[in-house]
């Protein structure tokens, strides 16, 4: 039903996450093989091993860019959220944010990130959001996103990348 039409209205994303599927095993499997040098690709790209973790990040809510940008969509989508990350690899978010449709959304997932590409960890973020009017006339709708993830010390960011799905 809903996955059907949403693929067969945008067959370029479900060939870039086919594409994507693919190539991530191919990336890894080079990077064990790659040559002897002081920085070698195996270095770059990593598979981690759990370690636990007891972790708190806050956010402020976050930014976007929509590439329809006829349509008005707000790009400041500020907010508090929180991330408890209970292993290198894993961790639990949820918070509140102004969402693009100028309404209030929360949120509750899951980030599961085991691939390191230098100092980026990579994976899904799976959850619920709610307040989009367009979806689920604002009540709670699953989604997961593939995210990308760099911490520092002090301050890390997290980018995440959202196809249009239809008129949503």
């Amino acid at each position: 039903m809903y996955p059907k039409r949403f693929y067969s209205k945008n067959p370029r994303f479900l060939a870039t996450c086919i594409a994507a599927l693919i190539c991530l095993p191919c990336i890894l499997a080079n990077a064990e093989e790659a040559p002897d040098s002081e920085e070698s690709a195996s270095d770059w790209v990593t598979l981690h091993d759990y370690e636990a973790r007891n972790q708190l990040w806050i956010n402020p809510g976050m930014a976007s860019y929509h590439f329809q940008t006829e349509k008005g969509y707000k790009t400041g989508n500020w907010g508090f959220g929180a991330e408890y990350r209970f292993a290198n690899v894993a961790s639990l978010t949820a918070g509140r944010f102004y969402n693009s449709d100028r309404a209030y959304s929360n949120y509750a997932g899951v980030y599961w990130q085991p691939v390191g590409v230098g100092p980026f960890n990579l994976g899904l973020v799976a959850g619920g959001f709610n307040g989009y009017p367009q979806t689920n006339n604002g009540g709670w709708f699953a989604a997961a996103l593939p995210a990308i993830t760099y911490e520092g010390k002090w301050v890390g960011g997290n980018l995440f990348v959202i196809p249009t799905i239809g008129d949503k």
